[in-house]
């Protein structure tokens, strides 16, 4: 099994691509080891010192690291990814959802629904494949007063671009395409 790996816009996160399909449905984000324990494999990943984050997206799991260095943390991740993979555990417990969304809901006034699918056709279509690439994901929280409010997962949580790709990115390609949008926020 041959494992690549990716940097990613943040320099904390390292993406890993397995060739394998890693989520079939959905993503999971698990910032700790308590959350880990509905995935076998987040939960051996972060039995790695300096683990501090793990994401999983359809081909790819990206893991957030503080302290040691890439070239020391790089060789164990790769090695636990490796073993689950090989033994063919599955990613996710069984009493595990597929889709991760934190459990908030939705919100937006009544009379903004068509507003509301035309910006989430534009992330689905536009935002999330290119966030994905950097090993990330981006999610719809919620619309009011002209402000949409986005989720920003795995390598896009604290990246230090993130703030440019939402008020640079998504914000001017929203406000192009659906001119009620005023603002992005991420929450």
């Amino acid at each position: 099994m041959f494992i690549q790996t990716e940097a990613t816009p943040n320099p904390a996160t390292l993406k890993f691509l397995p060739g394998k399909v890693v989520m079939e449905t959905g993503t999971a984000e698990f910032r700790d080891a308590d959350t880990a324990e509905v995935s076998p494999l987040a939960a051996r990943l972060f039995t790695i010192p300096g683990v501090t984050s793990v994401f999983f997206g359809y081909d790819f799991i990206t893991v957030t690291k503080d302290g040691p260095e890439w070239q020391h943390l790089k060789p164990a991740i790769l090695g636990t990814i490796m073993e689950h993979f090989m033994s063919g555990a599955k990613v996710m417990g069984s009493a595990a959802t597929a889709n991760d969304e934190d459990g908030d809901e939705e919100f937006y006034e009544d009379g903004d629904e068509t507003i509301v699918a035309t910006i989430k056709e534009l992330l689905e279509t536009r935002v999330r494949p290119a966030v994905a690439q950097d090993g990330g994901d981006i999610t719809f929280r919620g619309f009011k007063n002209g402000k949409v409010y986005l989720n920003m997962k795995g390598a896009c949580a604290g990246c230090p671009s993130s703030t440019a790709t939402l008020k640079h990115g998504v914000q001017n390609l929203l406000r192009h395409f659906v001119p009620e949008v005023q603002e992005v926020e991420a929450v």
